[in-house]
């Protein structure tokens, strides 16, 4: 029998925290590794510091079956993430040869030197496990349960490609929703008794914006689990609290 398994996303940079960039990459992992059976259960943004890195790498991998990390693998000074993980295992951060050889081979083809900025590119924790994407240069790592990938999106997102298929596979996640007209003031005390008797489901209430192109209900209820009889049976708890509340409510037909 499959088990539900956990992961844990660092997002690792000054500019996050600072609000200069606006982070695009949580929720794509998070997508992703739900479709393999993987929950995020929670996620960190740490600076450019490698205290805090490596405290939170330390923290994370003792409590989730894997760690993401994000930011902080390129050319420049506050491309820290490698000598971070590194400490964090109590190993050196060293060339990776197969990837310097071909980010050397890459530039030297384009006439541009291959200066020691962009060779700490190549570098990774001794021992780390090098895992190339079908269309990215540079690859994404693994050391232990912890993957370290870029922070520009469209580059992690094909370093996540292929680190997804090295992943164990958990039992599959499934969702149903309940659409309500009811504030979650009205509901919350019965949604907190929902809940308490069901610890093998997550239960989320979602107010929506006039016009919403989900639903025309003023709140919706999300039910995820790994037990399709369990949901049905919550989704139908949570329906009846609102039938009782005398407000208008629908259990949606689809199960994902």
């Amino acid at each position: 029998m499959k088990k539900t398994l956990t992961a844990a996303v660092l997002l690792i940079g000054d500019e996050l925290l600072s609000g200069s960039i606006r982070d695009e990459n949580l929720g794509h992992i998070a997508t992703t590794l739900e479709q393999r059976g993987i929950r995020v259960r929670e996620t960190r943004i740490v600076p450019d510091i490698e205290d805090d890195i490596v405290d939170a790498v330390n923290a994370l991998r003792k409590r989730y079956d894997y760690v993401f990390t994000t930011g902080g693998v390129g050319p420049t000074h506050d491309d820290i993430t490698s000598d971070s993980i590194a400490a964090a295992f109590g190993v050196k951060n060293i060339i990776q040869q197969p990837v310097f050889d071909l980010i050397k081979g890459y530039l030297d083809g384009k006439g541009i030197e291959f200066t020691a900025a962009a060779q700490r590119m190549a570098f990774a924790p001794e021992g780390a496990e090098m895992i190339y994407g079908a269309n990215s240069m540079i690859p994404g790592y693994r050391v232990d349960n912890v993957f370290v990938m870029a922070g520009v999106p469209r580059i992690m997102k094909m370093m996540l490609s292929a680190i997804v298929e090295t992943l164990q596979i958990g039992s599959t996640i499934l969702s149903q929703e309940v659409h309500a007209d009811i504030s979650e003031g009205e509901i919350a005390a019965a949604l907190e008794e929902i809940q308490t008797a069901n610890q093998n489901v997550d239960i989320g209430s979602y107010p929506q914006d006039i016009g919403s192109t989900r639903s025309d209900y003023r709140v919706v209820f999300v039910v995820r689990g790994t037990e399709l009889d369990e949901i049905e049976q919550v989704c139908k708890s949570i329906y009846d609290a609102c039938i009782d509340l005398k407000v208008r409510a629908q259990i949606a037909v689809s199960v994902k």
